[in-house]
């Protein structure tokens, strides 16, 4: 987020993408880590503009003895928000991350039904992205596993999990919990070797020194491809646009993504005007007597 004040920028965003309703209960997957609390404040500050409510939900693995120091932490959060926190665990079993994810969404979804909630919240952000991308290509993966997470799915009958801070790094969001001086807890098996996410995880760091944009290319190659994937009218517009391009020019593999989008956004939003999309090559949108745009020459 960019500007004199980035947290404001990062709470309007959170607030639009939510959308939450008068009178609606949510529920914030809130692990007492740095994304999680900075999650359940953006999201306290959402609730408090519609009127609606927000109960933190965390759930214990069990799998290590500070795990209850987690719990504190989130406990800590929730009386400084003053927001409501239900804790949930699980049973005792092997510490795989099958098991553990599939408990804990498990755990989520009791806990919004028992609050009478149809949203479930998470914190995951552009390295998880980044992280679930890069999985799904080492294990050959399709389409569907390219494309990442999507910002919306079904956890459960009438219950969504929803992920809005996709594009959120992690620095962002440490560092509004640092603006905020809310405790947070960190997690030592993040960087227990055995864990095949955490491998993932160790060789990001050192590709993002020779690759500054990296979690943002990744992220946007994600969400091109969940376009795709459900058809959208946004999906359809680019591939013309690129073929018409490639029809003139020869070749679309030089032209800028960004550069695209804004040609493509600028057809949608009907506005008359020309777009440079590589040196040499210009779009030209046009707009008729009604107001729609013509075809790019």
């Amino acid at each position: 987020m960019r500007g004199a004040h980035p947290e404001r920028a990062l709470e309007q965003a959170v607030v639009e993408r939510v959308a939450a309703r008068p009178g609606e209960v949510l529920v914030a997957a809130t692990s007492g880590g740095p994304d999680s609390v900075a999650l359940a404040a953006l999201l306290a500050l959402a609730v408090e503009e519609s009127g609606s409510k927000l109960v933190l939900a965390h759930v214990n693995h069990r799998t290590r003895a500070g795990a209850w120091q987690d719990e504190a932490v989130v406990l800590s959060v929730g009386a400084a928000l003053g927001l409501r926190v239900l804790c949930a665990s699980l049973e005792p079993g092997d510490a795989s991350e099958a098991r553990l994810r599939a408990g804990r969404y498990a755990r989520l979804a009791e806990i919004a039904r028992g609050v009478g909630a149809s949203r479930v919240l998470t914190a995951h952000n552009a390295e998880d992205q980044s992280e679930t991308v890069l999985m799904a290509l080492f294990r050959g993966t399709g389409r569907s596993g390219l494309a990442g997470m999507a910002p919306r799915r079904r956890l459960a009958p009438e219950i969504e999990l929803e992920r809005p801070l996709l594009d959120v790094s992690r620095v962002a969001l440490r560092e509004y919990c640092a603006q905020r001086h809310l405790p947070v807890a960190l997690d030592p098996s993040n960087a227990v070797p055995g864990y095949r996410r955490n491998a993932v995880r160790a060789a990001l760091l050192e590709l993002r020194q020779a690759f500054p944009g990296l979690d943002e290319s990744v992220a946007r190659c994600a969400a091109i491809l969940q376009a795709e994937q459900a058809g959208s009218e946004r999906a359809a517009l680019r591939r013309s646009l690129r073929a018409a391009i490639v029809a003139s020019a020869g070749d679309g593999r030089d032209v800028s993504f960004r550069r695209l989008e804004a040609a493509v956004r600028g057809i949608e939003g009907k506005r008359a005007g020309r777009h440079l999309v590589r040196p040499g090559l210009e779009i030209e949108i046009r707009t008729t007597a009604e107001n729609t745009p013509e075809a790019p020459a």
